[in-house]
């Protein structure tokens, strides 16, 4: 009995998807070998795991590196070979950009002024000028925007401080009738009198009134 056809995906359990890949290895390489001896053949076979580990095979007389030249020839591609004296190249120059940069970051802060030619000091003169310029303009704006906001603060007073002001002048009708029950109360009424009432009321401006309660 055949074994049953399987659906071609990506094996999501870690463990068989590893022993899928040795046994399918195993069997790549085996019918590479045999290709090459059948058929006179001449074949390069390069594999890399899922975790970067790599497997080649290459039928004898014919090494790898020879197959690559071959396919490199016959194709018009280059693989770029490592090259020594090129990135030798590359860091000499990346070097030599950093110093001249690193120079002129000191020239601009008044060293190493020696080096230079009075046309040199005239170029750099201009452009701190231009540099001192930029910096005052961006300073008169930032002061600028910094009075706006101080001006409209003032000009636009804070609503929780014109909500207690609302509230010292203008009590609320329940706190001033708790104010009224807290003063003395009074339970006499004031009354003016003469000190002898039986007088005559021509006399009375000759006697002094009396405040009786």
């Amino acid at each position: 009995m055949g074994r049953g056809k399987i659906q071609i995906r990506r094996i999501e359990n870690a463990t068989n998807r590893q022993v899928t890949f040795s046994k399918r290895r195993t069997g790549l390489l085996k019918k590479a070998h045999e290709l090459g001896i059948l058929c006179d053949a001449q074949l390069g076979l390069i594999i890399f795991s899922s975790t970067g580990k790599m497997f080649e095979y290459s039928n004898p007389p014919s090494g790898m590196q020879m197959i690559i030249d071959r396919y490199q020839k016959v194709s018009g591609t280059r693989v770029e070979e490592f090259n020594e004296e090129k990135i030798y190249c590359e860091l000499t120059r990346m070097k030599n950009e950093n110093d001249r940069l690193l120079a002129s970051l000191r020239q601009l802060t008044g060293e190493d002024l020696s080096v230079l030619t009075m046309n040199d000091l005239h170029q750099l003169e201009q452009q701190l000028k231009m540099s001192v310029t930029k910096v005052r303009s961006r300073k008169i704006s930032e002061h600028h925007a910094a009075a706006a906001v101080m001006e409209h603060k003032f000009m636009v007073p804070d609503p929780s401080m014109m909500e207690q002001i609302t509230y010292d002048f203008y009590p609320p009708e329940e706190q001033v009738k708790n104010l009224l029950q807290l003063s003395p109360q009074f339970n006499h009424t004031f009354r003016l009198q003469p000190t002898q009432p039986n007088l005559q009321e021509a006399n009375l401006q000759r006697h002094p009134l009396q405040l009786c309660f």
